[in-house]
């Protein structure tokens, strides 16, 4: 069983970053689909729901009797859910790139969060790296204000974005303090909380903008669902509770260094020297973050 746990330990920070960088080419396919930014994180989740459920039941996965971990399970849906609406407000108004650089300012919102609710106590080199992640991520967005006019929504959304991930991301590390939850039933409470949250969003917000149009579009959506919200935010959760709060704040800046090589090579976006030397800030401040987290081992 240690063996295990330390195979387990080891391999964390890859499934987090492999998981984070597929996270982020959902973007491309948000981008794409004529869908509204509520509707289509509901029909993202309800794929998701689905398959979990499948799998909880082929896998004879049971859900915790512990009404904590229940109720954990369930919130972190919720800001999962407004993560996602938020994040695709943010891609309809800065584009993909941009979207996913601003949703991982998470970075700060989990260090923040480690400190004052998990007693979590940063290193100055932590603290080092998380100031050059933060100033690596401003370079490559911040010429985004210089030619578009819808940049300021698209900034906040994508902030709050952040905001809403990583308070999702808590409640899924109390969940499994609370007991432990096995990961297609944890998937699958975090889809139906999520569901449940945007409904009223969705009719509201998205009034004829709610469903797909064509085939294809149906097809874009279930691979979001399957492979974005299935097989990645399942890497993701299972892999947070392994690691400290701060170590998966710095982990999970490889989604925004992909993010914009994407939009480099296959969105033909422009990109500046600041830009580039943002991503060479922001991934040493990952390799920095990746020692200090072995060290503590």
């Amino acid at each position: 069983m240690q063996k295990q746990a330390n195979w387990q330990t080891q391999y964390a920070p890859w499934g987090l970053i492999i998981g984070c960088i597929i996270f982020g080419l959902g973007s491309v396919i948000v981008a794409h689909v004529p869908v509204g930014a509520y509707a289509i994180a509901f029909w993202r989740l309800a794929v998701a729901a689905l398959i979990f459920a499948l799998l909880a039941r082929f896998f004879a996965q049971k859900f915790p009797k512990n009404q904590q971990a229940l109720r954990h399970a369930l919130w972190a849906g919720v800001f999962l859910a407004f993560d996602l609406a938020l994040w695709h407000e943010s891609i309809y108004s800065v584009g993909p790139g941009i979207s996913t650089l601003l949703n991982s300012l998470q970075i700060f919102w989990l260090s923040a969060i480690g400190v004052m609710w998990f007693q979590e106590k940063l290193s100055p080199l932590q603290i080092s790296s998380l100031i050059m992640a933060i100033a690596g991520v401003a370079l490559i967005g911040s010429p985004e204000f210089g030619h578009n006019a819808n940049a300021l929504w698209g900034f906040v959304s994508g902030i709050v974005s952040g905001l809403m991930l990583a308070l999702s991301m808590v409640f899924v590390r109390k969940t499994q303090q609370a007991a432990h939850t096995p990961i297609f039933p944890l998937m699958l409470m975090l889809s139906l909380g999520g569901m449940a949250a945007l409904i009223v969003p969705t009719l509201l917000l998205d009034s004829g903008k709610i469903l797909p149009t064509t085939w294809s579009q149906i097809g874009w959506i279930l691979i979001y669902g399957a492979v974005m919200q299935c097989f990645a935010w399942g890497l993701i959760a299972y892999s947070i509770p392994l690691l400290s709060l701060s170590l998966t704040g710095l982990l999970l800046l490889s989604e925004p260094v992909a993010a914009l090589l994407i939009d480099f090579f296959f969105l033909n976006k422009a990109i500046n020297t600041w830009q580039w030397l943002g991503a060479f800030l922001t991934m040493l401040a990952i390799y920095l973050g990746s020692l200090k987290g072995k060290s503590e081992k």
